[in-house]
């Protein structure tokens, strides 16, 4: 028997050695592309060979490597511009990136992400911003922020028909609440902690500065009597979260990243979906619309007013917005930009096409192809599973 343990361990260490090599290939050759892109698109940077050799002995060392800040820069830029489900991709190049690889524990982190909510906040001129935390080591996971964007709002209930506030975030508000946050107010509103994971740690809460976001208050342009009564706001910042930046085989699986809102993101989505706050059929009550059939199509017109108000509203407050419209004519303007460079632009169509007056936008007459990367974001399935608060009591 010992003897079978022996030869069944050195099995295991000789399976684990192949896997190792197989990673440090995988990694080198994903290594090899983004440096080699990222010299070619900065020819300053000098001769790849030499910086590839440093990589190559870096990761036959340690089983990883080190981007350069340049490199960290370029890389979450270009992952922007890979990212097959954003139509904003014109501003790539304009992205902030704050370095902040140093850290790994839990308080810190936190205390960043509200500084880069600040940051990006900018007086209502919101700057597209990303802060890169510590990445996934061969011996060492990365921190995590469990929760979906910096910014969510608490969901009270157990219905998306009975929900106080958003119900996409239901099941995270029972699991924080459990876990000890008191609660907010019981608006619909109300903000949620932000979850954060450090390395070696287990997930933590903390309670969001109300300094660090900016609200705006939905308000129709046609006056008051539509339903400036309900309180509607929506924050100004969409800051995701629980996506991991992938650069040249390097996982960031803590790096939250903004652009600005497209109107159709708040006034089509998050306040009209069915499982989020479900605003139509009121609004077309407080409109007077026949409900009673949907050839009548009152949800079409609710779904217009609501977003005329969203729109009206953050220029009000003079907060970045984009319309559907305009955005939809600039990522063709980026395809075209792109293709001069002699760069293929992969996209989704499905998420690229607006979710209102489809046909009516540039992007839908025509096809994408859904090219993959490796340098980009990415939605790993347990990412979903964190922002719903699974497993964290």
């Amino acid at each position: 028997m010992e003897i079978l343990q022996q030869c069944s361990g050195a099995a295991q260490e000789r399976s684990g050695t192949a896997q190792e090599r197989a990673g440090t290939a995988h990694v080198w050759e994903a290594a090899e592309e983004f440096i080699r892109l990222f010299h070619r698109e900065n020819p300053a940077a000098g001769d790849p060979e030499v910086r590839l050799a440093a990589v190559r002995a870096e990761l036959a060392g340690t089983g990883t490597y080190r981007h350069t800040p340049a490199e960290l820069v370029h890389g979450a830029r270009v992952a922007w511009r890979n990212s097959n489900r954003c139509i904003g991709r014109l501003y790539w190049n304009s992205l902030r990136v704050r370095d902040r690889r140093e850290l790994t524990d839990a308080d810190s982190i936190a205390d960043e992400c509200f500084a880069h909510l600040r940051e990006a906040t900018n007086g209502g001129r919101i700057r597209p911003t990303i802060t890169v935390f510590a990445p996934d080591a061969p011996d060492r996971p990365g921190p995590l922020i469990w929760s979906e964007q910096l910014i969510r709002y608490a969901g009270y209930g157990d219905h998306p028909s009975i929900t106080v506030g958003d119900a996409r975030n239901a099941s995270l508000t029972r699991a924080l609440l459990d876990l000890g946050w008191p609660g907010g107010p019981g608006t619909p509103f109300d903000l949620l902690p932000l979850v954060v994971q450090g390395v070696d740690d287990k997930p933590r809460w903390f309670d969001t500065p109300a300094d660090a976001v900016l609200e705006v208050p939905i308000r129709h342009p046609d006056g008051p009597d539509h339903w400036d009564d309900w309180g509607l706001r929506w924050h100004a910042v969409p800051a995701i979260s629980n996506m991991c930046l992938e650069i040249g085989g390097i996982h960031y699986p803590a790096a939250p990243f903004n652009g600005w809102y497209m109107g159709t993101e708040i006034g089509a989505r998050n306040l009209a979906d069915t499982d989020r706050y479900n605003l139509l059929p009121a609004v077309a009550r407080r409109m007077g619309l026949d409900t009673s059939s949907d050839r009548s199509l009152w949800k079409d017109r609710a779904l217009v007013e609501l977003n005329r108000a969203v729109l009206h509203s953050f220029d009000e407050a003079g907060v970045s917005i984009s319309d559907h419209h305009s955005e939809s004519r600039r990522f063709l303007s980026h395809l075209e930009r792109e293709e001069r460079k002699g760069r293929e632009v992969g996209a989704d169509w499905s998420w690229i096409v607006p979710p209102i007056s489809g046909a009516a936008t540039p992007v839908f007459h025509r096809t994408y192809e859904d090219r993959p990367s490796t340098t980009t974001y990415v939605h790993h399935a347990a990412a979903h599973e964190r922002a719903k608060g699974r497993d964290l009591v």
